[in-house]
């Protein structure tokens, strides 16, 4: 199967590491004008020439930060809400201002982003609005209580406003990521293991930590997370919208999300 993304711009949030820079490099393979996106300038300048795209920094988790990219980028075909943030924390040791901040980078950066261009898609009757999720969102972690219940959301607002672009060429989908490794995840590995290698620290937290329960044995690499996005973005999935797809190992222990 071929996917063909040519003569579509795509935009990626968060993409100069991790599943955004895989699904960067899948679109732009796929031969998607490519866009990425950073909060550092030098970080997106040093991916996007790496991976031969377009980049714009803005912090998304903004309302500031998302007017300065819609400026420089009017329209796309393909967005990726992928944006995110996560840090462990009992939840009743959550402040305010920790619960407003990742809700406003996880949701309401989807949330602008799609208020400003899924409108624009269904009027050229074709476009593709995908955030990628999490397993999270629907196995709450108990050590992470405010990310999963973004999580949560995202599944929401895919569904939600699939239905309001029901007809027109758009679709909206999520999909769900089981633990993937990134630099967060290394950071977080850091703390949990310190000192171990990054193999031994890998073999340990699928053996203790969440993702023990996956059916691969392993964590998942950005790759594979970006070659569903792929998928999603493409021509071949127009009967697919409104979904919520696993890409999460066989993690989550049901038949349907």
């Amino acid at each position: 199967m071929k996917i063909d993304l040519s003569g579509r711009t795509a935009l990626i949030t968060g993409s100069t590491s991790g599943i955004g820079e895989a699904t960067a490099q899948a679109l732009a393979g796929a031969g998607a004008d490519v866009v990425i996106n950073g909060r550092e300038p030098d970080s997106v300048a040093q991916t996007a020439k790496r991976l031969g795209v377009g980049g714009i920094a803005a912090d998304v988790g903004t309302a500031e930060g998302v007017a300065a990219l819609i400026e420089q980028l009017a329209d796309v075909d393909i967005l990726v809400n992928n944006v995110g943030i996560f840090v462990t924390r009992p939840v009743f040791e959550i402040s305010d201002e920790e619960w407003m901040r990742i809700y406003e980078v996880n949701v309401m950066s989807g949330v602008r982003l799609a208020r400003h261009y899924t409108p624009r898609m269904a009027d050229r009757r074709w476009g593709r609005v995908i955030f990628v999720s999490s397993e999270a969102g629907v196995q709450t972690p108990a050590d992470m209580v405010h990310y999963g219940m973004t999580k949560t959301a995202q599944l929401a607002l895919s569904r939600g406003m699939a239905h309001q672009v029901a007809g027109t060429g758009v679709t909206v989908n999520s999909v769900l990521p089981g633990p993937t490794i990134s630099d967060g995840v290394r950071r977080m590995w850091a703390e949990l293991y310190p000192g171990l290698e990054p193999a031994e620290q890998e073999r340990r937290f699928v053996a203790e930590g969440r993702a023990a329960g996956s059916l691969l044995g392993r964590l998942i690499r950005p790759e594979e997370v970006a070659s569903l996005i792929a998928y999603v973005a493409s021509e071949r999935s127009s009967a697919t919208t409104g979904a919520a797809l696993r890409v999460d190992g066989g993690l989550i222990p049901t038949i349907i999300p």
